[in-house]
C-alpha cells in the first residue's frame, strides 16, 4: 500500500481510537483536561517551531498574499452562503462556522501529499504560502473571535478604550500570542531554533511531536454528530470545496499559469481542511463564557468540533483523488468540472428542503381552495 495513504489511515486511527476512549472518559473535565494541554502546551510550541521554520523568500512572497486573499475571499463569502444550507444568522453555530471555514490546516492534510507526489521544491512552496494562511488563522482571527465575544458578552456599554484594553490583556495572557511574539522576534533578529539551548529547543520539539496525537484523539473524544446536523456540515464542507477550487480555476485563467504541478499544488493547498487553529480561539472564548446561556454564547464548540472531524477525511479525500490523477486535473475545463459537481452537490440538501418546502406550501393551496370550494357549494 502506498505510504500516503497509510499516513492518512494513520490520522483516521488516532480519530477512531479517539471515539473508542469515549468509554473511558466519562466526564467533561477530562475530556478538557486535553484540551488544556494541547492549547497551553503542543499548540504554542508547535506554532513556535513552525514560525521559526520559515524561510522567507523574497522571489515567493505573493504565495503567501495569495492565501491570506482566499482566507479573506471565504471569510467575506461565506455569511451569505451559511443561511441558505440552514445556519441562522447571528447565532453561535454561524460564528463558529464563519471562523472555521475560511481556516486551512495544510500541514496535516495537504503538506505529506505534496511532498510525496509533488516533491520537496512544491512542499517549500506550499510552506511559504502557508505563511499567509497562519497569519490570518493566527492573529486575524483571533482577533475577530475576541471582538465578537467583547461585543455580545455585555460589553456595550464599555467604550473602546476598555475593550481595547481588555482586548490587549487578553491577548498577552494566552501561551500562544506569547510564543507567536517571541517566534516574531527571533525571526527579525535572524534567529531560529539552532540558537536555542538544546535542552530549551529538545523539549520545545518533543512537545510539538504530541500536538497532532492529541488533536486527533480530542476530536474522537469529542465529536458528536447528531443525525440532523450531518446534511448540514456536509453540504458547508462541499461548498466550501466548490468555492476554493472555483477560485483556483479563476486564478489559472486569469493569471495564465500551464504548469500541471503548479496547477495540483494550487488546488490540494486551496482544498486544505480546517484548521484547529479558530478552535483554539474558539475554546479561549468559550472558557470566559461559562456562566453564559449555550444560546447567548458567542461560540458552539461542539459544532466545531464536528467541522473538524469530518473536514479532516473529507479534504484528505479529495486531495488524494486530484494528485493521484496525474495530469486530469490541470485542465481548466477539469477544474470547473470538479468545482461544478462539488457546489451541485453540496447545494443538494438545500435544493431538496427547497422542494420540500414548494410542494408544502402546494399542498396547503390546494387543500386551502377546496375548503373554499366545499363553503361555496354548502352555502344558499
Amino acid at each position: 500500500m502506498d505510504l500516503t495513504i497509510q499516513k492518512t489511515f494513520t490520522f483516521v486511527l488516532f480519530i477512531l481510537i479517539g471515539v473508542l476512549l469515549k468509554l473511558k472518559f466519562k466526564s467533561k473535565e477530562e475530556i478538557t483536561g486535553i484540551k488544556k494541554i494541547i492549547l497551553n502546551l503542543a499548540l504554542p510550541a508547535t506554532i513556535f517551531i513552525a514560525l521559526l521554520g520559515i524561510k522567507i523568500d523574497a522571489g515567493l512572497m505573493m504565495l503567501p498574499v495569495l492565501a491570506l486573499l482566499l482566507n479573506s475571499i471565504l471569510f467575506m463569502v461565506f455569511p451569505y452562503v451559511l443561511p441558505v444550507i440552514g445556519i441562522k444568522k447571528n447565532t453561535p453555530e454561524f460564528r463558529t462556522a464563519r471562523l472555521l471555514v475560511p481556516s486551512l490546516a495544510p500541514g496535516l492534510s495537504c503538506f505529506p501529499f505534496v511532498s510525496e507526489f509533488l516533491g520537496e521544491t512544491y512542499l517549500a512552496n506550499a510552506a511559504m504560502a502557508d505563511l499567509g494562511n497562519k497569519i490570518f488563522v493566527l492573529i486575524i482571527l483571533y482577533l475577530v473571535a475576541m471582538n465578537w465575544h467583547y461585543r455580545l458578552q455585555s460589553q456595550t456599554e464599555k467604550n473602546n478604550r476598555v475593550k481595547l484594553k481588555s482586548l490587549v490583556l487578553a491577548m498577552i495572557s494566552e501561551p500562544v500570542n506569547i510564543f507567536i511574539v517571541i517566534a516574531l522576534i527571533f525571526i527579525s533578529l535572524g534567529l531560529s531554533m539552532e540558537s536555542l539551548p538544546i535542552f530549551i529547543s529538545d523539549t520545545l520539539e518533543r512537545l510539538s511531536l504530541i500536538m497532532t496525537p492529541l488533536v486527533l484523539l480530542f476530536i474522537g473524544l469529542a465529536v458528536s454528530i447528531r443525525k440532523k446536523q450531518l446534511p448540514k456540515l456536509l453540504s458547508l464542507l462541499l461548498l466550501r470545496a466548490g468555492a476554493v477550487v472555483f477560485l483556483c480555476g479563476v486564478l489559472v485563467v486569469t493569471v495564465g499559469l500551464t504548469s500541471q504541478n503548479t496547477i495540483l499544488l494550487l488546488l490540494a493547498f486551496a482544498l486544505s481542511a480546517c484548521s484547529f487553529w479558530p478552535f483554539a480561539h474558539i475554546s479561549v472564548v468559550d472558557a470566559k463564557e461559562t456562566k453564559v446561556s449555550k444560546k447567548q454564547r458567542t461560540f458552539h464548540p461542539r459544532f466545531a468540533i464536528n467541522i473538524l472531524a469530518l473536514s479532516f477525511p473529507l479534504s484528505t479525500a479529495l486531495i488524494l483523488g486530484i494528485l493521484s490523477s496525474g495530469s486530469l486535473f490541470s485542465s481548466r475545463p477539469a477544474i470547473f468540472t470538479l468545482s461544478g459537481t462539488l457546489l451541485l452537490f453540496g447545494a443538494i440538501p438545500s435544493i431538496v428542503k427547497a422542494i420540500v418546502r414548494i410542494r408544502k406550501r402546494s399542498a396547503e393551496q390546494k387543500m386551502e381552495w377546496l375548503r373554499f370550494r366545499t363553503t361555496s357549494t354548502e352555502s344558499p
